[in-house]
């Protein structure tokens, strides 16, 4: 029996419009798509411009330009998508991302895949209708919304980096704070910032704030979760704590404090700087260190900025704002443990 309303027929199609699938779901899994695509791209990239190796120039080439194609699939794959809009999606992807940047594939993306979901298996001739459904809307979407929304994006990107360059004390505190706890919550700090183009001074504050969530996180919770831990967060994601986050508020203080002193050491004592594929991703894999790497070009300065801004600063500030929590009675014992 068909469903007979509107809402039941887009239940049974698995087409849920919400902040949370679209901003969350969905935009976490661009993360995914621009970590095996754009962001591993510039990391051989950089690999092969540091040792002359070419065959690394060659890895980094074809995967900068699987970008657009990833963040379509990656997105298709977060809203459930059957099989053909999946693979359409790679096309919405790439035409989303050339004519509208990330932000243009990530718009063109969620409609084309909710289109193609609503009209899939409804016809006798769906290997036909489906594909051409998905990447019809998707390529017309990237056409007239995607470069407004991009340069929307960008504009506000400039905005907030004139703004650190003209006050990079408490633009340093804002941006690193923010990108940071972005960073924690189950959304996209990368997506964000490769959105925003958030390089420069800007692109540094949001690194110290990154950083300052995981390793942050990592040493806070050195005692419930050991060194299995330890990793985990300092090289993979502070976002484990969002469970523990959400039983006790308090336990975020430390590595948010912590990021609002090291980001305005990163603006106005390091110079720190970094690319929009780094900034956003802290210690995840040494991609925000390799980042500074590829802006900065090196320098004993910087060297001394990454160490400190990046490991040793947030370690140390979380462990004493921590510290004073625990003794408060505001975090307990158990607090961050993770079943890992």
């Amino acid at each position: 029996m068909k469903p007979t309303g509107v809402k039941e027929f887009l239940k049974q199609k698995n087409v849920t419009p919400s902040l949370k699938t679209y901003f969350i779901d969905a935009m976490g899994a661009m993360a995914f798509g621009l970590f095996a695509s754009l962001l591993i791209g510039t990391i051989f990239a950089t690999l092969g411009e540091k040792t002359g190796i070419q065959i690394f120039n060659t890895i980094a080439e074809y995967a900068k330009g699987a970008t657009g194609a990833a963040l379509g699939v990656s997105i298709a794959y977060a809203l459930k998508a059957p099989q053909l809009v999946l693979l359409s999606a790679a096309t919405v992807g790439i035409a989303g991302n050339a004519l509208g940047g990330p932000v243009g594939a990530f718009v063109a993306s969620i409609i084309a895949v909710e289109l193609g979901k609503i009209v899939s298996k409804e016809t006798r001739v769906d290997i036909l209708v489906t594909p051409g459904v998905t990447i019809i809307s998707g390529v017309f979407m990237a056409q007239f919304v995607g470069p407004g929304v991009s340069a929307f994006m960008t504009a506000f990107g400039n905005l907030v980096k004139t703004a650190t360059l003209m006050q990079p004390f408490f633009m340093g505190i804002l941006v690193s704070a923010l990108i940071g706890i972005a960073l924690t919550l189950p959304i996209s700090s990368a997506a964000i910032c490769i959105m925003l183009s958030l390089d420069g001074l800007a692109g540094g504050a949001a690194t110290a704030g990154c950083c300052g969530q995981m390793i942050g996180f990592a040493v806070l919770s050195f005692r419930e979760n050991g060194v299995g831990g330890l990793l985990a967060q300092g090289l993979g994601t502070s976002m484990l704590q969002m469970g523990n986050i959400v039983k006790n508020p308090r336990i975020w203080l430390p590595p948010t404090l912590a990021s609002m002193i090291t980001g305005p050491l990163a603006t106005m004592v390091f110079h720190m700087e970094n690319i929009p594929a780094g900034a956003g991703m802290g210690t995840c894999g040494l991609v925000g260190p390799i980042g500074v790497y590829t802006a900065m070009g090196g320098g004993e300065g910087m060297w001394t900025g990454i160490l400190l801004v990046c490991f040793v600063l947030p370690a140390i500030l979380t462990l004493i704002f921590g510290e004073a929590l625990r003794r408060l009675g505001w975090i307990k014992d158990g607090d961050l443990k993770l079943e890992l």
